[in-house]
């Protein structure tokens, strides 16, 4: 049974920075892809970033690119989520998936595992 649990979140000023965590439990880390995910108030969840499973490969959500960056330590089965410059429009819960394909990318259908989400506040 494949575990994720994020933390980092809270509440910070536009303009400003936060990483996201995601330890992940269960499974040998490097055989998952991971995501992150965010959902807003009344808002549909939303792609915002992938990395492969030896970190290869990421991808991004247009909507972040250039402010974001996605990694992963998989020596402590950990991956990240660096935010800068963000944005009101950045506040939601922040969601941490994986999946066993090699890349799950941008959809959230290709995910088998997810975290229980981070709180995200930006005050403008």
């Amino acid at each position: 049974q494949v575990q994720l649990v994020e933390s980092g979140g809270g509440l910070v000023q536009a303009g400003g920075s936060l990483r996201l965590s995601c330890a992940a439990s269960g499974r040998p880390f490097s055989s998952l892809a991971m995501g992150w995910f965010r959902q807003a108030p009344g808002k549909e969840r939303e792609f915002v970033a992938a990395i492969s499973r030896i970190g290869g490969s990421t991808g991004y959500a247009d909507s972040v690119k250039g402010r974001f960056t996605i990694s992963r330590a998989n020596a402590k089965n950990t991956v990240y989520l660096q935010m800068n410059s963000l944005k009101s429009e950045d506040t939601a819960v922040y969601y941490c998936a994986g999946t066993g394909r090699y890349y799950g990318g941008g959809r959230s259908t290709e995910y088998d595992y997810w975290g229980q989400g981070t709180q995200v506040t930006v005050s403008s």
